[in-house]
């Protein structure tokens, strides 16, 4: 292979930011902040490990994802509880907020609607930040570990991975067949998990995660939601997913209400407002 002349200087050109979030619908954190005070648990749902469970929470309430016994990353589907056609897109999630994603920044859904699913609204591992591996808490980068991946690169019939814990949950929460929950399964956001591409060769990486029990992610829900959540087969994924040799651990998923009036002047969001002409 040949290298150009200029190939310095077509390297050097500057970033340019794909999606400047600046003109984002702001959330007003201070308002959340101030419900988050007065929360009320008004349900609880333990997730086991190498299982999902589905969980709902109305548009105006907050939900928690905790570490419990020991660390133990999860895979978070989200959809409009009433619609299942409107779901979580992690892809323009990540475009507009980055790669990992943490206190303040949203999980948007997936077109037409377009709109804040949730808020996350408390970190205890906002800490982290960027190690000097590259790698980041919660992100938005992988799919899920899936059985169809498994099966192409070993060979093997294995049953618990996270989409299949998924569409399990979800099947049996919507009472329909696994057949007809698989399409409604997307692609998550990785709870916990610690990952990166890494500099030479640009692959998905996943390490250690550092959540220890009672680390958690709190979420406020702009709509009402239904939720299911994994506690993957990989456990802290230090080293292996899609199989049963890592220790894996329950997940706590808390749904809390505020108090009246700590919300006052809150709108839950509309579809977005394309006109979805297309040009037509």
């Amino acid at each position: 292979m040949t290298m150009p002349i200029d190939a310095d200087a077509r390297r050097a050109v500057a970033p340019v930011i794909c999606y400047p979030v600046e003109t984002l619908p702001a959330s007003d954190m201070a308002q959340y902040g101030r419900a988050r005070e007065t929360l009320t648990k008004v349900d609880k749902v333990l997730v086991a490990p190498r299982d999902a469970r589905c969980f709902t929470v109305p548009a105006g309430h907050f939900f928690r994802i905790t570490s419990v016994e020991g660390p133990q990353v999860g895979d978070l589907n989200l959809w409009a509880q009433h619609d299942l056609s409107e779901r979580f897109y992690s892809g323009k999630t990540r475009a507009l907020h980055g790669t990992h994603i943490t206190t303040g920044q949203r999980m948007w859904s997936s077109f037409p609607t377009l709109r804040p699913m949730a808020t996350l609204t408390h970190d205890t591992l906002d800490w982290y930040g960027i190690d000097d591996f590259g790698g980041s808490v919660h992100d938005v980068i992988g799919t899920r570990c899936d059985p169809y991946t498994n099966q192409l690169l070993s060979g093997g019939q294995y049953h618990h991975c996270c989409h299949s814990n998924l569409i399990r949950a979800l099947a049996d929460h919507q009472g329909i067949s696994y057949a007809e929950a698989e399409p409604f399964v997307h692609d998550v956001l990785n709870v916990f998990m610690c990952t990166g591409f890494t500099r030479d060769t640009g692959q998905y990486f996943m390490k250690a995660s550092p959540v220890r029990p009672g680390d958690y992610l709190e979420f406020f829900a702009e709509i009402d939601l239904l939720g299911a959540l994994s506690a993957c087969p990989g456990g802290d994924c230090s080293s292996k997913h899609s199989a049963d040799t890592a220790a894996c651990y329950p997940l706590l998923v808390e749904v809390f209400a505020p108090a009246s009036g700590t919300l006052d002047g809150w709108q839950s969001p509309q579809p977005n407002g394309y006109d979805r002409s297309h040009g037509g």
